[in-house]
């Protein structure tokens, strides 16, 4: 049986995108047997306070699912200091360093990027002719902190820059959640071996009801998701007009708190907070609503929102505003509707077009079905399969 190892900063019980992403790839290469093991941190996401369960343990083990699951220490935090955000990168190398001197490691590693520091900390340390290095590549950074205005183009961002470059170099195989890493990284490595492999969930889809709903004329939208700096929800709820819609929102983060004011502040607007709820509970929530929002403040090149491939899963029809390869995925396969990224008006100019009418059962299940067709879980893994083997020449 071939053993796999994946090295991740996120895996469940934290919730996101990112730990969702790993679960569905550490579950499927165990269902094809292979032996899967993965190395996470210990959980603290998007708290940065380490879960209960796990507080005073400096390594935590255990077998889930058939998954071997190492969970290492960490520095957790959610300061935005950069001095602590980086002792915190810094923390989790060190464990897996020491991980890595008194553990055998499999010959095949699929590793997670970003952070780049973990990820230049696996690849310097883990690199060998005899073994395959996978790198999975979710975002691209340093581009994408340039674009956040996280970072700003100095001596750091050139140290970055160099980091990058040598994660990928080292690794035999990369795989990239949309076209424009790909791009990215063969316009550096023009020989590089690349494979798209989009962040398309597996899970089993609740039944669509295609029950005509009485009620309200306006369109009943949901946002679900993390309430962050990048994804601008506050500025959403402030800028929406609401004759159209009502906004309902679900999930936590840096803006939570400044949200639950504002609607507090403005009773008068149709806008809900739900908390945060299970995925499972979440994904059949989401089958009430006539509409999922996908907004991100900035366009980031290289990023396409996972959400884009969970509501098409759900059948969920989307407006996007966020721009890139995004914008290209919802038109190319009419999952949904576009704005203009960072035009709030362009939203609502939107919104005033979409006929509550059209958003029926028969529409969702052509989005799932075109969602199926293109994305399909099962047929990217099976590609990723077909790539190991020895590793090949590095560039």
């Amino acid at each position: 049986m071939k053993e796999i190892l994946i090295i991740t900063s996120y895996f469940p019980p934290e919730i996101g995108a990112a730990s969702n992403r790993i679960f569905h790839l550490a579950e499927g290469l165990n269902n094809r047997n292979f032996k899967v093991s993965v190395i996470t941190p210990l959980p603290n996401y998007p708290t940065g306070k380490i879960f209960k369960f796990y507080r005073g343990k400096f390594t935590h083990s255990s077998d889930e699912k058939g998954i071997a699951i190492h969970r290492l220490w960490i520095y957790a935090t959610v300061s935005k200091n950069k001095i602590i955000r980086l002792f915190a990168m810094v923390s989790y190398s060190f464990s897996l360093v020491w991980y890595f001197l008194f553990h055998k490691i499999p010959k095949t590693v699929i590793v997670q990027s970003p952070p780049l520091l973990v990820a230049f900390t696996c690849c310097t340390f883990l690199r060998s002719k005899k073994r395959q290095l996978i790198l999975n590549v979710s975002d691209l950074w340093p581009i994408a902190g340039l674009e956040l205005g996280a970072l700003k183009k100095n001596f750091s961002y050139r140290v970055l820059e160099r980091i990058e470059r040598s994660n990928y170099k080292k690794a035999n195989l990369i795989l990239g959640q949309s076209e424009e890493i790909l791009t990215h990284i063969t316009d550096l490595f023009p020989k590089k071996k690349t494979l798209l492999y989009r962040n398309y969930p597996d899970f089993d889809s609740p039944e669509i009801s295609t029950s005509t709903k009485n009620g309200s004329d306006k369109i009943k939208m949901v946002y679900a998701g993390l309430l962050g700096i990048a994804q601008g929800i506050l500025r959403l709820c402030q800028e929406l007009d609401y004759k159209y819609v009502e906004f309902h929102i679900y999930g936590s983060g840096a803006e939570q708190a400044s949200i639950e004011n504002y609607i507090e502040a403005h009773p008068e607007l149709p806008i809900s907070y739900h908390g945060e709820v299970s995925r499972e509970e979440l994904h059949k929530s989401l089958l009430k609503y006539d509409l999922g929002i996908i907004p991100l403040l900035n366009r980031i090149y290289g990023s396409v929102p996972s959400k884009i491939f969970e509501y098409a899963k759900l059948g969920l029809p989307m407006l996007y505003f966020g721009g890139g390869e995004g914008e290209a995925i919802v038109t190319e396969h009419q999952l949904g509707w576009v704005a203009k990224v960072g035009e709030y008006d362009d939203i609502n100019r939107t919104l005033s077009t979409i006929e509550k009418a059209s958003l029926n059962g028969a529409f969702k299940e052509r989005i799932r079905s075109s969602a199926a067709l293109h994305f399909d879980f099962k047929k990217q893994l099976d590609s990723l399969c077909c790539n190991f083997s020895k590793p090949s020449h590095r560039l």
